[in-house]
């Protein structure tokens, strides 16, 4: 039974590393490493239409490729939540949405072009989107700045949480083949 399992695991990794797969719902070629994101986090009630970085609103409701703001009120930005594989070289990448207060996400708005923070964080916030079905409530984060206009990478802080663990510790190929599976983009 052990021998059999080992194959899986290989096969899954083979699968992985092996380059292009036709994805079976999306019919698009995907290769690794294959990140997947959201365009908006959970809380936003309206259709999804970007509007340009440098037209952003403190009030009312604005969204953007990078930023969101809510009824003026709530501040979320785009950010990745990195999650390792195992026996994979490359990481996976969670495209997703994290809240932060007003005075962070003011900071972030100032460094966003340069790259320069006066306050490299983490900074608290909460994970806005439910994920692959590792989380569906808010789950607080920390929410790392990165220079260079990279976007911030989210820590979970609960490191017991299902999404925790996975960052502390991977997850298999054949949990990311679910992953792709849950999101629509497995292979074949």
């Amino acid at each position: 039974m052990v021998s059999g399992f080992g194959r899986k695991k290989r096969d899954a990794v083979s699968r992985l590393e092996s380059g292009l797969w036709k994805c079976a719902s999306c019919d698009v070629e995907h290769g690794w490493p294959f990140d997947l994101a959201v365009s908006a986090p959970n809380v936003w009630p309206y259709e999804v239409e970007y509007e340009h970085n440098g037209a952003l609103r403190m009030d009312g409701n604005f969204l953007s490729e990078d930023f969101c703001v809510l009824e003026g009120k709530h501040f979320m930005v785009r950010a990745v939540l990195p999650v390792p594989v195992i026996g994979l070289k490359d990481q996976f990448g969670f495209g997703c949405w994290s809240s932060l207060s007003r005075e962070n996400f003011d900071k972030y708005v100032d460094g966003f072009d340069t790259g320069d923070y006066a306050d490299m964080g983490p900074w608290s916030g909460w994970l806005m989107n439910n994920l692959a079905g590792f989380n569906s409530d808010p789950l607080a984060v920390h929410v790392q700045p990165r220079r260079e206009r990279m976007r911030p990478e989210l820590w979970v802080v609960d490191e017991d949480h299902p999404l925790g663990a996975a960052q502390e510790q991977g997850i298999t190929a054949e949990r990311m083949l679910e992953v792709f599976a849950y999101c629509g983009h497995a292979p074949e």
